[in-house]
Order: structure tokens, then C-alpha cells, then sequence
């Protein structure tokens, strides 16, 4: 790859960092990292000093640091298109519904992708089955390792799919008038990835980007709680202490967390056995400068009062559409309680209900199959987490999910348009 070319004048030097990544004894800030990495957002570097760049991060392992993670997500948030903010804050204001110790934000489940074990696609299934109960704004692509991203199985719904452009900056705050579901779509969001795209295709190895996505919400000012998944049992601690970092710059009730990895290489909680988790929690104290603490637990199938399954069970179509035929087929009841996928997507449910907050209520109005009884008993992490599984059954069993899913394809598609 050649240094020069038609931009090559506006192009940034950042040889004496290279030289610093490249001495192991030579400290580089985090801070330092990040604006070299941001200028890839703005075409300011060379593509061989940004290959060299990015290589040099994989091989150092600095891609793996969390002050380095937390600091080039903010860069990348920065360079995204900017919502309008004070709009969306009144639109979240009238929307929310408060209940147990959730506020009523903005909540994400997501994960990094890699694991190539083609499942099916499980936490954007539950974003909207959890849609029902939070405002939910789910950051996402296309495939990348998979056969379906979520963008992917969006794409596929028919006979109508939501609008996929629409689905904008401009737009946030008219969608979540009419709709508790929003779908980021990242390449609407993110206008500086089209440098670092063909970039990554022409190394063709893993790098920071790989690692970014779920970090880099275009209005992380207003996610009150997410789960991210991760592949690597190692990248879990460095993942939430990044969120940590994250979460200590916002205000308070705008800091909750989970990171999820199944012991099988999966980036959400796993049916097949063992999920590493690690929960950044709200301060204890009512002050801004209280410690937000990171708790380390497992989770396994019957903690959510569920068997093990395989995880052949859980594999996806040959194709996005096979995928959005299961997804409607989930939505409108049409599956077996038995069913794995059912069962997995209800427990990742459960993993972003009990996040919120939302879990922690006495009481409940729902009444689907139950009598709206709360289910109180604590699992690992002190979590309710059955509770949170009575809910997300609620919001598949009485239609509340589907009908969230064709509120968010109406905005999408009637009142904005495909702009």
C-alpha cells in the first residue's frame, strides 16, 4: 500500500508514535493512541502508516488495553454524525416508563461478533422482545463472520422490512416518538468508516475495529444499561472496566453494564453450559465521585430455569431470510416452549431486563400465564434472573413483542420515508 497518491499532502505524520508502539519500553498514552486512530475517521493518514498503525496495536496487544479501548471508542463516537441530543432527551423524557431501579434510558444488547459458530441471531432478537419493557436502541451491521447480521435479518422481514436508511441521525427522535424500538444502523451513524473499510479488507486480519462496535454507541450519552457480548473469556474484564470508564463520564443513572461470554467461544449467554459474566454496577453512594464496582460471576441454563441444549441447536438458516422466518415465527408464538432458540433468546432477554433495572420491581401488571406475580428468587450476581425470563415471555406469549417490531418497520418505512 502506497504512502502516496492524490491526498497524499493532507496526510498526518505519526512516525515518532509508531516508533513508541513499536519500543515496548517507550510509554504511549492511551489518549496519544486515540488521536492517532481518530484521524483515520478524517483520512489523515497514509494507508500504510495506518496499517502500520493498526497492526502494531494487534501485535502489542494495546487493542486489548481498556483505557485504550474506552479512549478510541470516544474518538469514534466523536466522529460519528451528531443526533440531535436535546430533541431525543425530550422524546426519551415522554416515552419512559420507570419501573423497579431501570429510569427509563436508552438500553443496547449487542456483541462483538467473531465466533463463526453461526447461531442464530440471538441478541438482536431479544432487543425486541425487550423492546416491550425498555426503550431499546440496538447498535448494529451487516454480517461480517456470520451469515446474518442484524441489519441481515432486518433486511429480510417480509413482506415489509423496515427501512434500514431511514433509520438515521436525523431521525432518532421522530422514531422513538412512535416506536420503543430503534435499530442503529452503523454505517449511517459512523460516515468516517468508509476510510477505514477498504483498509481492513486489504490487511484482511483482526484488528481494534473488531473490538469497537459495541463500545461506540452514536448516543451512548443516553444508554442506561446494555449487555455485550464477547468471544474471549480474556477480553471480559477489559471489556467492562472500558465500559467502567465510560459509564464514570455520564451522569448518574446512566451507568450499567454487563459482559457475557459463553465458555464455547460465544458472544452472548450461552445454552450449552457456562457464561462468564462481569457486571458494572451502580455506586452504592448518591455522589458523583462513589467507585462503580465490576462483579464477577457465572451463569448457567437453569439459573433461568432452563436445560442445557447443544449449541447445534441454536444454529441459524442457510440464509438472513431462513433467519427472519424464525425470528417472525418466535414473535408470533408460533414456536414450542421447548423450542432451544426460544430458549436461548429468552435468557439474553432476561440478561438485559435484569441490567436495566427493571427486574427489581415488587410488583408487576403484565399477568400473562401468571397473575402478574414477580418471581423474587436471586440467582448469581443477585440477579432475577427468572423474573427476567417471566417477563420476556410475557412480551413474545401476549403479542407485545410483534407489535413492537411492526411499530418500529411503520416509522420506518411511513412517516420518515427512506431519506
Amino acid at each position: 500500500m502506497s504512502s502516496t497518491g492524490p491526498h497524499s499532502s493532507q496526510y498526518t505524520p505519526i512516525t515518532s508514535l509508531l516508533k513508541s508502539l513499536h519500543n515496548p519500553q517507550t510509554p504511549t498514552s492511551a489518549d496519544d493512541i486515540a488521536d492517532a486512530f481518530s484521524l483515520i475517521f478524517e483520512d489523515r493518514l497514509s494507508p500504510a502508516q495506518a496499517a502500520t498503525f493498526l497492526t502494531l496495536l494487534s501485535l502489542t496487544s494495546r487493542d486489548k488495553d481498556a483505557d485504550v479501548l474506552a479512549a478510541c471508542a470516544d474518538r469514534m463516537r466523536k466522529a460519528a454524525f451528531h443526533v440531535d441530543l436535546p430533541a431525543l432527551k425530550n422524546v426519551v423524557k415522554t416515552r419512559r416508563v420507570a419501573e423497579g431501579t431501570y429510569h427509563g434510558g436508552l438500553c443496547d444488547i449487542v456483541g462483538t461478533g467473531g465466533s463463526s459458530l453461526q447461531t442464530y441471531n440471538i441478541s438482536t432478537t431479544a432487543s425486541l422482545i425487550a423492546s416491550s419493557l425498555l426503550l431499546m436502541s440496538k447498535h448494529g451491521n451487516r454480517a461480517q463472520t456470520s451469515v446474518s447480521g442484524a441489519a441481515d435479518i432486518f433486511s429480510s422481514i417480509q413482506p415489509t422490512p423496515p427501512s434500514l436508511t431511514a433509520s438515521n441521525a436525523q431521525n432518532i427522535p421522530q422514531i422513538y416518538q412512535k416506536s420503543s424500538y430503534a435499530f442503529l444502523f452503523a454505517p449511517n451513524f459512523h460516515p468516517g468508516m468508509r476510510y477505514a473499510g477498504p483498509l481492513r479488507k486489504e490487511m484482511g486480519i483482526r484488528t481494534i475495529f473488531n473490538l469497537l462496535g459495541p463500545l461506540a454507541h452514536p448516543i451512548e450519552e443516553l444508554v442506561e444499561a446494555r449487555v455485550v457480548g464477547v468471544t474471549e473469556g480474556t477480553l471480559g474484564p477489559v471489556f467492562a472496566e472500558a465500559l467502567r470508564i465510560s459509564a464514570s463520564q455520564k451522569a448518574k443513572g446512566m451507568r450499567k453494564a454487563m459482559v457475557v461470554s459463553g465458555r464455547e467461544g460465544l458472544d452472548e449467554i450461552s445454552c450449552a453450559g457456562v457464561t462468564d459474566c462481569w457486571k458494572v454496577n451502580e455506586p452504592l453512594e448518591d455522589s458523583e465521585d462513589a467507585e462503580m464496582v465490576i462483579e464477577h460471576f457465572q451463569l448457567e441454563p437453569a439459573d433461568f430455569g432452563f436445560p442445557s441444549h447443544p449449541l447445534s441447536a441454536i444454529r441459524g438458516g442457510d440464509a438472513p431470510k431462513d433467519n427472519a422466518e424464525i425470528l417472525i415465527g418466535l414473535l408470533e408464538g408460533k414456536v414450542e416452549k421447548e423450542d432451544p432458540i426460544l430458549q436461548v433468546v429468552l435468557m439474553n432477554t432476561a440478561a438485559i431486563l435484569v441490567t436495566s433495572g427493571i427486574c427489581e420491581a415488587e410488583t408487576s401488571h403484565m399477568g400473562f400465564g401468571d397473575s402478574g406475580v414477580v418471581v423474587t428468587e436471586r440467582g448469581p450476581g443477585n440477579g432475577r434472573w427468572k423474573e427476567g425470563v417471566r417477563r420476556a415471555r410475557w412480551a413474545v406469549g401476549g403479542g407485545a413483542a410483534l407489535t413492537s417490531l411492526k411499530a418500529f418497520i411503520e416509522v420506518s418505512n411511513n412517516s420518515l420515508g427512506s431519506k
